[in-house]
């Protein structure tokens, strides 16, 4: 019959290695994390290499050892434990009693106490023991039946020593190498040994004469005036560094074997939802299997015709008076949304009732009598309604006649917020990540199932919004929000088709003649599009210095262009022609192929694709057509408003600096805004030092880039090379910058030293982003997270402030009864289409509601401008 085993976990020493070898690592929460998720990682792991049948763990106390009363400077000079450490040892510890890993802690003694005192006990009961560290001092340890792992490189590799390795591999025995450890000192512990005796010699000398003593009787014998005269002076010394790198073995401790017993009595609950806050998903799949609804726990009606669909809604309305949550989800059909209804099913869990509903059948059938049984369900506000992504939804359901009322979460929504840095916001991924539970297939039960979890998701995601304080966030602008990018999107841009056709055979002739005087300038035709054609007219042909090379040739990107741009007036025609291809592809032709048959484009508007809280725009891209040249400004054109109404266009003017101006309490900042200066001429003013009616047009260009490369976290080279300067006077324009506005230099610093501490950020209404890279060990990466720092909370509070005004622009015209609607949204800037006879109550409803969205110390102003089209407006 084989031994049992005893697995034994040095907490402090694991902790350390596991620390500095894993990158940092936050939750959302900015809890540091990597120490705990390499700790846990390598405990699974050991687990299943040695199956052990107990397992415990050591830890420090704080309080001072036996040794330190012994030997005042005993581990003296070490430096302080990071901050980011010491917070995860709570964690670690609760995770073991979770676990059901008894943790041994005493005053007056250290870890390696506990272990050599548990150590003995097992093997000595006949116990085969493993001491997990990587601390080389537990070396002393090793028996036949007791092993010392040493973990290496953090806690990828580890060395395996009993008694017989280290005879084999040192000479020595493993209580002889208390002996080496006593000649040689040691510098971590600040034990003292024999001064210039080093490693090699400690090992010589105890391999010849076996012990600290033997050596000190055999001075004559040794050979070495030197290293005579100082085992002779400081034999004491050696002695007592023995005793001191001695590990203890009989502390006082009880150690009962049930209790140590490795039997997986997990709190299975507790550990789900600290390892869920924790983020730890793919290390709580190892330990507890994911859960699954199984089919015989699935019960549910499906509803397929009106008699069935009429006494489910009833039973729903029964049990929404017990006030009960309605939690629900839709299969939208891949039809075109803004024309034709295409809902399929809806999914539906309240209480203990559960529903499939197919719709679309019913609807098809009868669908007056569908839309009135459905709108008792939906446009009650008194039913409270759980839900995912409802945008798609509300949309459908208003070309059905029904408003979808009474929506109280909507848990897509919910989960960006708590954490934007995820990426993946996918219903499948959110009830995994947050309640370690998967749901297989894509089949209607499947969706069921995950409709009957959202009511679990809710109560998680809920106390992360309250524990965030991201209630407001959450309830006054992201959730009425969704309402307001529905009706954006239902709505949509008229587009101009005759204009559209007639841009592009402009669009065709710039980029034919822009082709002709690039030959003209190479002398011969090439491929354009060729970076190897390209590069041999470039490099070989037009002699222009190489700046990069690839596997394939020369590199021809934009950055290269870039650096060529006064080498050769070709680059500049190369860039533009590049512009315009794009512009064509993308604009020309890509929205041809996007326009519905009202003639309009419906873009749609993502809340949860930015970290910084903007919307961003797909299906086509409407926030980012570029307007540096004039053909790009021209694609505005065909955006037109419908008959009888004009396009009106508000845009904030600098409300970034504004945001700056206020979160850094500057008072120079402050005071150029009160009093309605033109900032950029101030700032120019203030840096060059000379009276604001004689600064040029080149002094305000240049202190418009530091102002708002100041908001980016601009640096000398990048400002260097955005003005074409040298870094010196980058640098000087930065300094002057700071000394006339110290409270933004103030503000700089204090985000970057409280995301280094907390890793993450957080904008004037509190929304937060993670900020990982601040602490990365790659100095470009922690370079870019500090940009992150000073910028987020500027760019992402920016985004808040016209989220607000949306808001609140939407409602206020439909509180008026006004048909004017919002079309577009471009970062600071707002569209409307706006019928002529409301455009005086809608330029003052627009300016009043955006100038009034949040109270800051400067005033929100607002450029108003109408036009006959969107070019128009500017």
């Amino acid at each position: 019959m084989s031994k049992q085993r005893l697995l034994v976990l040095d907490g402090n020493s694991i902790m350390n290695r596991t620390f500095y070898a894993l990158p940092p690592l936050t939750n959302s929460e900015g809890i540091h994390t990597n120490a705990v998720y390499g700790f846990i990682t390598m405990l699974l792991k050991m687990k299943e290499e040695i199956k052990p049948d107990y397992i415990v763990c050591a830890f420090d106390k704080k309080a001072p050892t036996f040794r330190h009363n012994e030997y005042k400077d005993y581990k003296a000079g070490r430096k302080k434990m990071p901050p980011e450490l010491a917070e995860q040892f709570p964690i670690i510890k609760d995770i073991f009693n979770l676990l059901s890993i008894n943790i041994f802690e005493i005053d007056g003694f250290e870890a390696d106490d506990i272990i050599g005192t548990i150590s003995t006990f097992a093997d000595n009961n006949g116990i085969e023991v493993y001491i997990v560290t990587g601390d080389r001092d537990a070396l002393q340890l090793a028996r036949n039946d007791v092993k010392v792992v040493i973990t290496k490189k953090g806690v990828s590799e580890k060395e395996i020593y009993d008694k017989n390795r280290m005879i084999d591999e040192f000479g020595v025995t493993p209580t002889q190498y208390i002996d080496v450890k006593g000649l040689m000192g040691d510098k971590s512990d600040n034990i003292p040994g024999v001064p210039g005796i080093g490693e090699k010699t400690a090992f010589k000398l105890i391999k010849e004469y076996k012990s600290i003593e033997n050596v000190l009787t055999n001075i004559d014998n040794i050979k070495g005036n030197k290293l005579k005269e100082n085992l002779r002076q400081y034999s004491e010394q050696a002695i007592f560094s023995k005793k001191l790198a001695t590990i203890v073995t009989d502390v006082p401790i009880e150690i009962n074997l049930s209790d140590i017993k490795s039997d997986d009595r997990y709190d299975e609950g507790a550990l789900k939802k600290l390892f869920i806050k924790l983020q730890f998903r793919s290390l709580l799949e190892k330990i507890i299997p994911t859960e699954k609804i199984t089919e015989s726990e699935l019960k549910f009606k499906l509803v397929s015709d009106l008699q069935k669909l009429e006494s489910s809604a009833q039973k729903i309305l029964d049990a929404a008076k017990k006030d009960e949550n309605l939690y629900i989800t839709f299969k939208i059909m891949d039809e075109n949304i803004y024309s034709k209804s295409c809902i399929d099913k809806i999914f539906i869990n309240i209480g203990d009732l559960s529903y499939i509903m197919n719709v679309k059948d019913i609807y098809d059938a009868s669908a007056n009598s569908t839309v009135m049984i459905l709108r008792t369900i939906f446009e009650d506000v008194n039913i409270k309604k759980i839900s995912y992504d409802v945008k798609l939804p509300i949309i459908v359901l208003k070309k059905m006649g029904i408003d979808f009322n009474g929506i109280d979460f909507d848990t897509k929504i919910a989960a960006y917020l708590v954490d934007s840095s995820r990426g993946k916001y996918d219903f499948e991924t959110v009830i995994e990540d947050y309640l370690a539970i998967s749901v297989d297939g894509e089949d209607d039960k499947a969706d069921l199932k995950r409709t009957i979890l959202l009511k679990e998701l809710y109560r998680v995601l809920k106390d992360n919004i309250d524990q965030k304080n991201m209630h407001e966030l959450l309830y006054d602008m992201e959730q009425p929000l969704i309402n307001v990018l529905a009706s954006m999107e239902a709505q949509g841009f008229m587009v101009d088709r005759d204009k559209l056709v007639e841009l592009e055979d402009k669009f065709k002739i710039e980029i034919d003649e822009s082709k002709k005087e690039i030959y003209s300038m190479a002398d011969e035709e090439f491929n354009i599009n060729s970076p190897k054609q390209l590069g041999k007219i470039l490099f070989e042909k037009l002699d222009l210095p190489v700046i990069k090379k690839t596997k394939t040739g020369y590199s021809t990107n934009a950055d290269v262009l870039e650096k060529l741009y006064d080498k050769h007036p070709i680059i500049e025609k190369i860039i533009y022609y590049r512009q315009l291809t794009k512009l064509y592809s993308t604009y020309i032709e890509g929205l041809k192929a996007v326009i519905d048959t009202d003639n309009k484009i419906h873009s749609s508007f993502n809340q949860t694709v930015t970290t910084t809280g903007r919307l961003s725009s797909t299906e086509p891209n409407l926030q980012n057509i570029p307007v540096k040249y004039e053909m790009g400004k021209e694609i505005r054109k065909i955006f037109i408003p419908e008959d009888d109404s004009v396009i009106l266009s508000a845009d904030y003017s600098q409300i970034e600096l504004r945001v700056l101006a206020h979160i850094a309490n500057d008072n120079n900042l402050i005071d150029a805004f009160l009093h309605h200066s033109d900032i950029h001429t101030k700032t120019a003013s203030e840096v060059f030092n000379v009276p604001i009616d004689e600064v040029t047009h080149t002094q305000r260009s240049n202190a418009k880039a530091v102002n708002f490369g100041i908001v980016y976290g601009i640096g000398d080279f990048s400002l260097a090379k955005d003005l074409k300067i040298s870094r010196k006077e980058a640098r000087d324009y930065i300094d002057k910058y700071f000394e006339r506005y110290p409270g933004v230099k103030e503000y700089l610093d204090n985000i970057i030293e409280k995301a280094q501490k907390q890793s993450y950020v957080t904008t004037i209404l509190n929304r937060r982003r993670s900020i990982q890279e601040i602490n990365s060990s790659n100095k470009m990466v922690r370079e870019f997270g500090k940009r992150l720092a000073m910028n987020t909370p500027i760019q992402g509070s920016a985004a808040d402030i016209i989220k607000i005004a949306m808001v609140n622009v939407y409602d206020k015209l439909n509180e008026q009864g006004l048909k004017s609607r919002l079309i577009l949204q471009v970062h600071d800037e707002l569209i409307l289409n706006v019928y002529r006879n409301e455009i005086g109550i809608v330029k003052n409803l627009v300016k009043n509601e955006m100038e009034n969205a949040i109270k800051l110390s400067v005033p929100l102003e607002v450029d108003i401008n109408i036009g006959d089209s969107w070019y128009d407006t500017k």
